[in-house]
């Protein structure tokens, strides 16, 4: 419609100076004509005159010698001029010595009163050259101003602005083009792919193209912007995301180690890690579990936490992703009712109860408490390739713990660690057990944890070794830890 509106408007503005540009110049060239043509004939006509006049001597001679037969000496003189021009040729008549030769055409030039005419028509073209790209100028502008409006438009309508600490908006565009048109995949999780990028600056990142966005569009913003203005160094940082139209992006820094899953559960020594990077990593998770759940403006209960969701840096610093099934809590409520959610094996016993009991941060904990023993044993805590008494290692904790022999839980305790280690391996072992209990409030925060693993603090001793929830084996456990969302927004990051 824009063109349509803009081709009429040029042809109206220009079609009048044409016409008349023209007519002015049928009227110019006709008189150049008709002045070509008089000169030319004014130039035939002193030709002919020369012509005459050079052959009438020979005329003359003729008349004379059919007049007069009698006299001979006028005969022989006659006949004499006759036989020396027995034919007539004919030769280009010589310029009389006062006779000048023609100038050439003159210039033909137009009068001042054309020019006169001509000067306001130009004007008038050149001022409506000017005007039309004027316009086009400003339909240009409008355009994309219109184009961002509406794009704030959307954002504001759902509640999210574009303001300090919250993460940078970018175009589809800039990120198609960093990813090298989603090219290279690191992986697929529930919510979406996430393919390696680098921006223009030179930051490499991971971003996650996220599926289904329009069934959740606005609790996908909020989280964007709750989660995006937090900021610690064991927490995977939220650059930026993308949020036009249909198109839900994540653009996350990059971990170069992938995730811990990979370092821990593989029977292959090039991942294998020695005791304390171990020991480094488990400290990074717990301070960043304890900053989300103390530090932050509104507390945070992350839902989710187990090897897939804790990334390795260049360095093995840990770093917790995926808040796609955080909840966040208001610092004076100190507990909130929510369905079940999680992964099977990693979910606290109270979120299991029917109907739902109180959610407090220490459901975070009890998963801790998963992790910390998966990284001392190297195994997942329920392994179907497992012996039956050993496939679930809860139950072997209870059991090992009766018996006084917490230290026999690990396998190949000689292959993977040094004497002088199972000290401080049974010692972690009994911090995983004090946030493994049924009882939410006899589980630690994470806050002290830090501090007992610092070597600040020491462990409870009174710590109860039954755990009553681990003898009911998992009726379906997926072996490679897939989350359980029933209503788990799309803020998810690289697995």
């Amino acid at each position: 419609m824009n063109g349509y509106f803009l081709s009429s408007l040029v042809f109206l503005l220009i079609y009048p100076f044409a016409a008349k540009t023209t007519t002015s110049r049928r009227r110019l060239d006709s008189t150049t004509t008709s002045t070509a043509v008089s000169v030319n004939a004014s130039a035939n006509g002193a030709d002919s005159k020369s012509e005459s006049t050079a052959t009438s001597p020979t005329s003359s001679a003729r008349a004379s010698a059919q007049g007069s037969n009698s006299e001979s000496s006028a005969t022989v003189i006659t006949s004499n001029v006759t036989e020396k021009t027995p034919s007539l040729v004919s030769f280009p008549p010589s310029p009389l010595p006062d006779e000048k030769s023609p100038s050439p055409l003159p210039k033909i030039r137009p009068s001042t009163a054309l020019r006169r005419r001509l000067a306001p028509i130009i004007a008038g073209l050149i001022g409506g050259a000017l005007l039309i790209i004027f316009l086009i100028g400003i339909l240009i502008l409008r355009g994309r101003w219109w184009g961002e409006s509406e794009k704030n438009e959307d954002l504001e309508a759902y509640g999210i602005r574009q303001v300090p600490g919250t993460p940078v908006r970018f175009s589809y565009e800039d990120l198609r083009v960093a990813t090298h048109d989603f090219s290279d995949a690191l992986g697929k999780g529930g919510s979406g792919s996430v393919f390696k990028g680098v921006l223009r600056d030179g930051t490499h990142v991971a971003v996650k193209k996220l599926e289904k966005l329009d069934q959740d569009m606005s609790s996908f913003l909020a989280e964007v912007e709750a989660i995006g203005s937090i900021n610690h160094f064991n927490l995977v940082r939220l650059i930026g995301f993308c949020a036009e139209k249909s198109s839900g992006l994540l653009v996350f820094e990059y971990m170069s180690k992938g995730s811990l899953a990979k370092w821990i559960f593989k029977n292959d020594q090039r991942f294998c890690l020695d005791w304390q990077t171990r020991t480094k990593v488990v400290l990074g998770i717990a301070k960043g579990l304890a900053y989300l759940h103390e530090d932050c403006q509104k507390r945070i209960i992350h839902f989710d936490i187990k090897p897939l969701n804790i990334l390795l840096d260049a360095n093995f610093n840990a770093k917790i992703c995926d808040f796609g099934l955080s909840e966040l809590v208001d610092r004076d409520m100190s507990q909130v009712q929510t369905p079940n959610r999680g992964t099977p094996g990693y979910i606290a016993p109270e979120c299991c109860k029917l109907p739902s009991g109180r959610i407090t941060v220490k459901v975070d904990v009890y998963s801790f408490g998963i992790v910390l023993l998966e990284i001392v044993c190297a195994r997942k805590n329920f392994d179907q390739s497992q012996p039956e008494s050993e496939s679930h290692l809860l139950r072997m904790l209870q059991e090992k713990a009766g018996e006084d022999r917490l230290i026999d839980i690990v396998k190949n305790l000689d292959d993977q660690y040094m004497p002088s280690d199972r000290e401080e391996i049974i010692r972690m072992i009994k911090i995983a057990a004090w946030c493994l209990q049924d009882d939410p409030e006899r589980r630690p925060l994470m806050s002290t944890v830090v501090k007992v693993l610092e070597g600040v603090m020491e462990v409870d001793s009174n710590i109860v070794y039954e755990f009553h929830h681990a003898l009911i084996t998992p009726a379906a456990v997926d072996n490679q830890n897939s989350s359980a969302q029933p209503q788990a927004s799309e803020l998810s990051t690289a697995r």
